[in-house]
């Protein structure tokens, strides 16, 4: 028998997963929405007109990819979608990178697009620069298939000493990793439980900072003009990486004269520590922090 309440239905459950969680729409409420910070993302080519990030996109260039997935219109919404986002107040530089060249994964395409996000920003004034790139992919030596990785770190170090902040999915620098929300109360930070649902974990440590994946509705678009949405009950780590990006960017608004390094200390500083001393993102503590100091 199905519950009374309308918890177990379709509409619902999709609406309900377009919400961030741990009170980051408190946050939109107060007018902080990540206004005025660019941020990039590196993923698969999509459509740029989805209603949910439609004129969220400052830049589109695809380095060599012809069909849309379900991958680029997700992580995006996840960052700067209007309903979904953590920050839908940001714009995004967008870079669709190929990934499989010669039917192998290679990271080549992925450090080009650093590349170029580093050359837009020396000529951007200093107040629209891009902050922080999203790459919910690990093109690095933690995946050993991947060709070309030895480019893309080299990239990367590049864009760290530029003033960007790289989030990735790797093991070589990336501290972002999952935890899954209370269904019923996505907004309390103490019922987060680290990993996935099924109770698996994906390297979580004191090193990390986990971030929700589950429950989550994305924006979908596999063909143009064809738009809708997608609820998962559980999620991977690409749904952690630009959840936590969208959060950096309301730091930035907030004070934009912070460095990357201060901003990661401020997010492990703020963040909630359970029984085991896994940390987990609590948004609402990172802005009062910065607020106040």
């Amino acid at each position: 028998m199905m519950p009374e309440d309308n918890s177990c239905q379709p509409a619902y459950i999709l609406e309900h997963g377009k919400n961030p969680g741990l009170c980051v729409r408190s946050i939109h409420e107060r007018g902080i929405t990540g206004s005025g910070v660019s941020v990039a993302i590196i993923d698969q080519a999509m459509p740029v007109n989805h209603p949910e990030y439609n004129g969220k996109i400052a830049s589109y260039v695809n380095l060599g990819i012809g069909s849309f997935s379900m991958h680029g219109p997700g992580v995006t919404s996840l960052l700067v979608g209007e309903h979904v986002g953590t920050a839908p107040g940001s714009k995004v530089y967008y870079f669709a990178a190929e990934r499989y060249i010669d039917g192998r994964p290679d990271a080549s395409a992925y450090a080009e697009a650093v590349e170029q996000i580093i050359d837009i920003n020396s000529s951007l004034p200093e107040s629209e620069r891009i902050r922080v790139i999203s790459v919910s992919a690990s093109p690095t030596p933690s995946y050993d298939v991947w060709i070309n990785s030895d480019q893309y770190i080299d990239s990367v170090i590049r864009a760290q000493e530029a003033g960007i902040l790289v989030l990735d999915c790797s093991l070589e620098h990336g501290f972002v990793r999952v935890c899954s929300y209370s269904f019923e109360n996505p907004e309390d930070v103490t019922l987060c439980r680290p990993g996935f649902l099924d109770g698996s974990t994906w390297m979580p440590s004191q090193d990390s900072i986990l971030v929700p994946v589950a429950y989550r509705t994305i924006a979908e678009v596999y063909s143009d003009g064809d738009f809708s949405y997608a609820y998962f009950g559980d999620g991977g780590l690409s749904w952690g990486i630009p959840y936590a990006a969208g959060v950096f960017a309301l730091g930035w608004e907030i004070n934009p004269d912070l460095s990357p390094d201060e901003m990661v200390n401020i997010v492990f500083e703020t963040a909630y520590i359970d029984s085991n001393g896994n940390k987990y993102i609590f948004p609402t503590a990172f802005i009062d922090y910065i607020e106040n100091t």
